[in-house]
């Protein structure tokens, strides 16, 4: 038997092309997840691993959606290699009921992760310059500081409240209390 598996991250995502895909394929049970593929506990994923059994196929839409790292892939692989299930991945055009299936899996596998590590090596990199170039990066303050040391001295003074402090100048209570301490930090250095 076809066992789908479907899986998007956020509520507001779509399942329905994965859905699709998985139907076309001949899925006479599709299980599905929405929850980010880091998370270790998706529900719909242990409920296809469940009905599942030796001879049956798992079949998702793309690898990336049983998990986002090899390590992850490889253990998923395995779990299901040991109970005797296949898996197939559509996109990939990659089935494990064969060695050379499962070689190509684990090629893929591996060069998912390699991008997913150099995305985030970029990222990194390009944050650094930013910063020594001078870009603090983060939300823009939302006063500039001639009104910040003025909401700190209304806040010092203690002759209004904070609730007023906060509608008078236009923010909101965290923001007014980032402020004080930034001026505490200030004045401690």
């Amino acid at each position: 038997m076809l066992i789908g598996y479907a899986r998007v991250s956020t509520e507001d995502q779509n399942l329905d092309l994965q859905m699709d895909a998985l139907r076309q394929a001949g899925c006479e049970k599709v299980y599905t997840d929405h929850i980010s593929g880091a998370k270790a506990a998706r529900p719909g994923l242990l409920l296809a691993f469940e009905v599942a059994r030796t001879g049956d196929v798992l079949v998702v839409w793309r690898l990336d959606r049983l998990g986002r790292s090899l390590k992850d892939l490889i253990e998923t692989m395995e779990t299901l290699d040991k109970r005797g299930i296949g898996l197939s991945s559509l996109q990939e055009s990659i089935t494990t009921t064969s060695g050379s299936g499962r070689l190509i899996f684990h090629l893929f596998g591996a060069l998912a992760e390699f991008e997913r590590n150099l995305i985030s090596e970029r990222t990194t990199a390009g944050l650094m310059a930013a910063r020594k170039r001078g870009h603090r990066g983060g939300r823009p303050k939302a006063l500039d500081p001639a009104k910040r040391q003025l909401a700190v001295k209304l806040y010092t003074e203690r002759q209004h409240t904070i609730i007023e402090i906060c509608k008078l100048m236009g923010i909101s209570k965290p923001t007014l209390y980032n402020y004080v301490a930034e001026i505490e930090t200030e004045h401690v250095t």
